[in-house]
């Protein structure tokens, strides 16, 4: 791949990211709508026959989990939450109550700093049985856009194949077409207030179509 090609995948990202941001800032009733999508996921096959469930924390204008999260508790599930350590890697934390959660820097809501390295709280990625993923932008095939730091790639290439991911999103952050990159992890299915979109989930396909 030429540096110019780069550049232009570069700037094809920041312009579908900047979109993004503005579509999602602007998406009325998202509470409401969080809560739709939110129920989707939990009535989902997959959900049911999960014993371990990863959900994200929704930051700023993500669909937001956080007011599902105490129900997910109920389910006789192990619910499992990402935080982001010092490295800038995500560690996982098992959540056993609300009360384990407390807004941090740049007013995130993560788990208590004094609880996240405690071995009742730590957990594998690979006891994952489900993995709920947050996204800038999508398409309807399952390829994902983030921040561009890499944090969810780096965490779902440790997850086990048999571990569906299933990515939240309103359907303002789906976009025809995004770059992607041989490294990129393709979604098994995205979730919005109007669909469950089966994604190509990861294979031997991925990467194709840059």
């Amino acid at each position: 791949m030429s540096v110019t090609n780069v550049g232009d995948i570069a700037e094809q990202k920041r312009q579908i990211r900047e979109q993004a941001h503005a579509n999602r800032k602007d998406q009325p009733e998202k509470d409401e709508l969080s809560r739709q999508i939110c129920a989707t996921f939990m009535a989902l096959p997959e959900y049911k026959a999960a014993k371990t469930v990863m959900f994200y924390v929704d930051v700023r204008t993500e669909v937001r989990t956080r007011h599902d999260l105490e129900a997910a508790l109920g389910h006789g599930k192990t619910i499992v939450v990402p935080w982001c350590n010092e490295a800038g890697e995500l560690e996982l934390f098992k959540l056993e109550s609300m009360e384990n959660l407390s807004i941090g820097m740049y007013k995130i809501l993560e788990p208590k700093p004094e609880l996240r390295h405690l071995p009742q709280h730590q957990v594998e990625v690979r006891t994952l049985d489900l993995i709920m993923v947050p996204g800038v932008a999508f398409t309807r095939e399952g390829a994902r856009m983030g921040h561009g730091k890499g944090y969810y790639d780096k965490l779902l290439q440790h997850a086990r194949a048999d571990a569906p991911l299933v990515a939240l999103a309103f359907e303002c952050q789906l976009f025809p077409e995004i770059p992607v990159q041989a490294h990129d992890i393709f979604m098994d299915k995205i979730i919005t207030e109007r669909a469950v979109y089966p994604g190509r989930g990861r294979g031997p396909q991925q990467g194709r179509g840059q």
